[in-house]
């Protein structure tokens, strides 16, 4: 697997898959052809069907700005290796191309190419399942947290003090804001209103409505194209820090317990980074909430003092009972159904981790069963259902407005 720090990536929404790695593709093109005039660009598949309400196409020309772009929406084309690709031209004064090249954006802001498609760029770690970390930790008597340092080295926990910094200043950011996301939907951010509604509840209400908001405020300010954390992509980013800052107000945990959760979340999210998949385009939305939601739930339950094996089991229950997750962005935006994901993962990572603590941690399906089942399913899905808003909760919704529209002349 690779460092951590290529799946705690820090950037810009609304997608890690259609924000973060087209532009990092785009970036590598132009230091490459620095004498090109003009660049064209070809956009496949899913990159295709929902760039516009990802950006994908602002952020592409942003990323060469001033030269002129020329973007091309292949829609119906979908190349075999993977569903988010895209084709870089560079060329010069007569329009001849001086460069071409294709790229994979599988996930997660990462990016590939012909050459090294397929492939971890950045092993560190030496282990390849969860069984194998499972009995390795057991036979040293090492947390999880402590394979993670040993694997990454000890600076890796001031990568993750930044990464824990920037997603409680995105929650900040998010509950201060009022308004609605941009977009065509005109949805009105929530996540203020919520922690309202929380410090006016119920005791026992005050608490869920508090994880609410801190999930929603990440959501959101990621569907507005704010700074967030992929954990482990764009689209689901609100999970893990929700629950992580929650269960540190409730137990009034430092810093470093939660930085070190953290590590051993990231470890659930680079299994299935390198043993499936995290890409809503090749998966659908469990591999992106529902990793999520595996993440927190071994986040949660390290802080709530479980041994290696029950972490593992309340990873497994986060990621089983998002099985078949179909990713369905209503209007190729990340709003509808993704914000709600997000709160709602959230809980359930919580359910997941105290289940996983009143067990025994002896389970019959694996996390790595779990994973292997997760890439068949998504392999099975029909791909409207993979983040073309061409089906599920896109295409009704659509349908419904142009009813409405119609009912309405």
């Amino acid at each position: 697997m690779e460092s951590l720090k290529e799946l705690y990536k820090i950037g810009m929404g609304p997608s890690s898959s259609h924000t973060m790695g087209p532009r990092k593709a785009a970036d590598a093109f132009n230091r490459q052809y620095p004498a090109a005039v003009s660049f064209k660009v070809f956009l496949y598949g899913s990159l295709a069907a929902t760039g516009k309400g990802h950006l994908t196409d602002f952020t592409i020309k942003e990323a060469f700005y001033p030269k002129p772009v020329e973007i091309v929406w292949e829609y119906n084309t979908f190349l075999p290796k993977h569903p988010n690709a895209l084709r870089l031209q560079a060329l010069d004064k007569a329009g001849h191309i001086m460069g071409d090249k294709v790229f994979y954006s599988i996930g997660g802001g990462a990016i590939r190419d012909d050459e090294n498609f397929g492939q971890q760029l950045n092993n560190i770690y030496p282990h390849h399942s969860m069984e194998e970390i499972l009995e390795y930790t057991s036979q040293k008597r090492m947390l999880l947290w402590e394979y993670v340092e040993e694997c990454e080295g000890a600076d890796i926990w001031d990568y993750l003090e930044t990464v824990w910094k920037t997603m409680q200043a995105t929650m900040n950011r998010g509950l201060e804001k009022r308004g609605v996301l941009p977009g065509s939907l005109n949805l009105e951010r929530k996540a203020r209103r919520y922690l309202y509604k929380a410090e006016n509840s119920p005791q026992y209400l005050r608490r869920m409505n508090n994880l609410f908001a801190y999930a929603l405020a990440c959501a959101e300010e990621n569907a507005s194209g704010g700074v967030v954390v992929t954990a482990p992509t764009c689209g689901s980013c609100g999970v893990v820090p929700a629950v992580c800052r929650l269960v540190q107000e409730i137990c009034e945990f430092e810093d470093n317990t939660i930085i070190r959760a953290l590590g051993t979340a990231s470890l659930f999210g680079n299994m299935a980074k390198a043993n499936a998949s995290i890409s809503g385009a090749e998966v659908g939305c469990q591999g992106e909430v529902g990793v999520a939601c595996a993440m927190a739930a071994a986040a949660t339950c390290q802080l709530e003092g479980a041994d290696n094996r029950r972490i593992a089991y309340a990873a497994e229950m986060g990621l089983e009972h998002h099985l078949g997750l179909t990713c369905d962005p209503v209007d190729g935006l990340v709003q509808i159904p993704c914000i709600e994901r997000n709160a709602l993962a959230a809980s359930r990572a919580l359910d997941c981790a105290t289940y996983a603590l009143m067990s025994d941690g002896d389970n019959r399906v694996s996390y790595d069963d779990v994973l292997a089942t997760m890439m068949q399913t998504g392999l099975d899905m029909n791909k409207d259902y993979r983040e073309t808003a061409r089906g599920g909760l896109a295409r009704f919704f659509k349908e419904k407005v142009l009813r409405i529209k119609g009912d309405a002349k």
